[in-house]
């Protein structure tokens, strides 16, 4: 258990990277808003998380509505009188090559990966700047830094969503710190959604190494408990396999 109990904002939490680290976090003693799409899949988690004793609640959420969004931020800070930490980490992956021509994934991507995240960071950083002080955690990938065929769009994202979180950062007063962290091949249901047959092949042998999503959540977990003249700016986390 922690001793500095915090109010953390996970999106993304109805599964993988971001169910992991609501997880974690909750029984680390904070109490954790799950945010998602899937409602009823929250449910299912908030109820393992409370009928264990610790601390959270799960809300419907679609982060690339602004207005949902700011609604749901207000309404966290009205009822637990603050917000200390939002995990930004809703994603999707949906892989293929520039000639496959599927704008339409792509357009979700951006919405979702970026979008999302900027709605995310309009939500939250005027009550950190009331409350003085609170961590934004960002969920990049390693594509944030590496380009490879059929993930150009998805890497263009990631790209954006690390070069957001590095000028939050430097724009940032100290009371607020900013973290990115940038998983590689992790297990989760991101791949299962790959639409492109060449690149949902390709992906079969590109996750032949993989490490669970707490490997993650335990990143998560590390930056959040450094105390407040810590800042951990970036963390890159991967398979010992994955080059």
């Amino acid at each position: 258990m922690t001793s500095d109990p915090k109010i953390v904002l996970v999106t993304g939490a109805s599964s993988g990277i971001g169910e992991a680290t609501a997880r974690r976090l909750a029984a680390e003693g904070h109490h954790v808003v799950l945010a998602a799409r899937r409602k009823d899949r929250l449910d299912e988690i908030v109820a393992d998380l409370t009928g264990a004793g610790q601390s959270a609640e799960g809300h419907a959420l679609d982060v690339t509505d602004l207005a949902a969004y700011k609604a749901l931020v207000d309404d966290v800070v009205a009822r637990q009188g603050r917000i200390d930490a939002l995990v930004g980490n809703a994603g999707v992956m949906l892989l293929s090559r520039l000639d496959a021509l599927l704008v339409e994934e792509w357009d979700r991507m951006i919405d979702v990966n970026v979008r999302g995240l900027h709605h995310g960071i309009a939500a939250v950083l005027p009550h950190f700047r009331r409350l003085g002080g609170g961590h934004f955690v960002t969920i990049a990938s390693i594509a944030a830094h590496q380009v490879s065929p059929t993930a150009a769009l998805y890497a263009a994202t990631k790209h954006a969503a690390w070069a957001l979180t590095e000028g939050l950062r430097q724009e940032s007063d100290p009371s607020i710190r900013v973290t990115t962290i940038s998983p590689g091949v992790v297990t989760s249901e991101l791949a299962a959604h790959i639409t492109d047959p060449g690149a949902a092949e390709l992906m079969t042998t590109y996750r032949s190494h993989q490490i669970p999503a707490d490997a993650i959540a335990r990143a998560v977990g590390f930056a959040l408990a450094q105390p407040p003249d810590v800042d951990v700016n970036e963390i890159v986390v991967r398979p010992t396999g994955q080059r």
